[in-house]
């Protein structure tokens, strides 16, 4: 049974009929104490709440119910009901236990499918049996490790994924967010929709409502043509929002629109358009310590980490580095049709110990590139120690000085400029970054290039 907490008649009718067209049991209540009633005698799916029940506005009594009802029924999924302008008073009743929240007036297709997330979520937390095993049906493609750790994070992606659940995916650059991501799409319903990666950190202020949400000819200078944007590319599946630390903040209230409402308008025509889409982001950052400095949006932020998942730092899992190091040396010697490559115990070793502040993707280009460059069947410790040396940006001594991620990153920063002379392009091409994603960090650092010694 689904409950309907609301004091507008109308609305409690109108929630009753669309639930029970979908097969649903719903019980509609008016207020607070009737509801209470109801919960106390009674366990419900799901809880659709409304956070006024008088003529105030100010959501105290919403807040107030919220966390009675948590008290009697702390499993039950409740889902708030709020117009756009309390969407703050919405955010403090997610810090109280709710699971969603939906703006008021709300789009009927938007609600039934945040209702099943709930659903689904709910009935998944219930289950206990969903280790993967070695003859599950579980996709897990190209990411490779047997550590418990990352296991767990697997199982989390495995009970989540056929859920249209938000998911924030965090960690250090180089961690595999992106498979992580890609993981979930392929594990969903959705699985034979569209996959669209969208690296924030290199959308512009200027061009992002063009990126994402297409414009039509002649909506600006130079739109030649009609263009679909990443949201509408994504329809019917999975958008992935990389870097979304990195997002101006007058874009962020434009993307909270469209993940609220999963709607959108096309620049130059004032139509709306609906999308059914499943928001997986990632970030490298710290957003909880963004929203504190009000850099990041507090409403953004709870609509994208419904589950969030946080993927360790390869020095957290080094026991998957044999592994690993095996999988990447066998893609590029079939990649570029190479004899087989052996190591020695002393190059595994090695290997083995280095700090990676690169993680999975520095190992990979250590790996790559010694296999590449010594053309030899076996390679050992000394083959990779003149490889690793000769690196561009050699962070071995940054890590191991017990410095936080964001030291060791500026540092980084500071080196690419003196290897390359200061030389933007060629320093957001070794870093694997953006020059947007460069320009701003060199902005949050206060690095002035004019003062680095070339």
């Amino acid at each position: 049974m689904i409950l309907i907490i609301d004091d507008d008649n109308a609305i409690r009718s109108s929630l009753c009929f669309m639930l029970k067209r979908a097969h649903y049991d719903a019980q509609a209540v008016s207020g607070p104490e009737e509801a209470i009633a109801v919960v106390r005698s009674s366990v419900p799916q799901l809880i659709l709440m409304d956070m006024n029940f008088t003529l105030t506005t100010d959501g105290a009594e919403g807040l107030t119910l919220l966390k009675e009802i948590k008290i009697f029924r702390p499993e039950v999924p409740v889902i708030l009901m709020t117009a756009w302008g309390n969407i703050q008073l919405a955010v403090q009743g997610m810090k109280a236990g709710a699971f969603d929240f939906i703006t008021k007036p709300w789009n009927n297709a938007t609600l039934m499918q945040r209702i099943k997330t709930a659903l689904d979520v709910s009935s998944e937390e219930i289950q206990t049996n969903t280790t993967i095993t070695e003859n599950d049906a579980f996709d897990r493609s190209a990411i490779i490790g047997s550590n418990p750790e990352l296991m767990n994070i697997l199982d989390t992606v495995k009970r989540i994924a056929h859920t249209n659940a938000s998911v924030l995916i965090t960690g250090e650059s180089g961690t595999g967010k992106e498979l992580i991501a890609e993981a979930l799409h392929k594990n969903s319903s959705r699985s034979k929709g569209p996959f669209v990666k969208v690296n924030l950190g290199g959308i512009s202020q200027t061009l992002f409502e063009s990126e994402m949400f297409g414009h039509k000819k002649g909506a600006f200078t130079d739109a030649n043509a009609d263009m679909k944007g990443r949201f509408e590319l994504a329809d019917k599946g999975t958008i992935f929002l990389d870097e979304i630390g990195e997002l101006d903040i007058n874009c962020q209230v434009k993307l909270l629109r469209v993940l609220q409402e999963q709607t959108f308008e096309v620049l130059g025509d004032s139509h709306p358009r609906h999308v059914d889409i499943r928001v997986v982001s990632a970030t490298n950052t710290d957003l909880q310590q963004m929203v504190q400095t009000r850099t990041f949006r507090e409403d953004l932020f709870y609509r994208i980490n419904l589950i969030t998942i946080h993927l360790p730092a390869l020095r957290e899992r080094r026991d998957d580095i044999p592994l690993l190091i095996r999988h990447f040396a066998d893609i590029q010697c079939s990649t570029n049709h190479l004899p087989p490559v052996n190591f020695t115990t002393d190059a595994i070793s090695y290997l083995s110990r280095l700090p990676y502040p690169g993680n999975i993707r520095e190992l990979k280009n250590l790996v790559d590139r010694t296999i590449l460059l010594c053309g030899k069947s076996r390679l050992s410790a000394d083959d990779f120690k003149s490889q690793h040396q000769q690196n561009p940006i050699n962070t071995q001594t940054i890590a191991t000085q017990n410095l936080t991620l964001e030291e060791i990153e500026k540092q980084t920063i500071f080196e690419a400029l003196k290897k390359y002379s200061n030389n933007l392009s060629n320093v957001a091409r070794a870093l694997g970054i953006s020059r947007t994603a460069l320009y701003r960090r060199l902005e949050k650092y206060d690095i002035d290039i004019k003062h680095i010694n070339r």
